[in-house]
């Protein structure tokens, strides 16, 4: 911005990214690769003013993300809600397998969602820690983008920032047709196009800060 002859705030940037984030995000979708069919399901920790809340993340075993989902509890309702959402993505194909951990809430949440037809009954739940290591690095990228931002006031504004940081994280791993993840010049341009009714400036910005 300042090569561009601009000076800009950062409660500027700030508001940009809560504006914008979740619109990129939105527009992604249609363009992104379809996913494998072995998912891994785990939950990261995210702290929002004092308390931690539970950022729910599906990938396949490609490593490839299929969705997430911010909740305030870990629990039974929030895990079924999760697989709900995931189970909705543009981009998903029937999972065959989906791999967690030892949480407990998974399965009950996954028995009730393949009872209530979310989840299609020929797949299996394993609950085998090791097949998760391909999501646990991959939280890595989304908490260090977390750490920089030291920490969210609200539930609102990490639940948008998150959205952003996750649609950067999608282009930047070459998940969207015809563009590699080497490829920053067209990830840039990529991320105007999805937003190409906003400033030239704010979209370079928000493509600079959450990537």
């Amino acid at each position: 911005m300042h090569e561009r002859g601009l000076d800009v705030d950062h409660s500027t940037v700030f508001r940009w990214c809560q504006r914008y984030a979740p619109e990129i995000n939105k527009r992604i979708r249609p363009h992104l690769k379809m996913s494998g069919t072995s998912y891994r399901v785990d939950e990261t920790y995210i702290k929002v003013g004092k308390t931690c809340k539970y950022l729910y993340r599906a990938v396949d075993k490609e490593g490839q993300t299929i969705e997430f989902m911010l909740s305030a509890k870990r629990d039974v309702s929030a895990a079924k809600r999760f697989f709900k959402k995931m189970m909705r993505a543009e981009h998903r194909r029937l999972p065959f397998s989906i791999s967690v951990d030892k949480n407990a809430a998974y399965p009950e949440a996954f028995s009730a969602s393949q009872v209530e037809r979310i989840v299609p009954r020929d797949c299996e739940l394993r609950r085998v820690k090791y097949l998760n290591n391909v999501i646990e690095q991959d939280h890595r990228f989304i908490k260090k983008k977390v750490r920089a931002s030291q920490c969210f006031k609200s539930f609102h504004t990490a639940e948008r920032t998150l959205e952003g940081i996750e649609a950067m994280h999608m282009i930047r791993k070459g998940q969207v047709k015809r563009l590699a993840g080497s490829d920053a010049p067209g990830q840039a341009s990529s991320s105007l196009r999805c937003s190409r009714w906003l400033p030239e400036e704010v979209s370079l910005m928000i493509f600079c800060t959450l990537k």
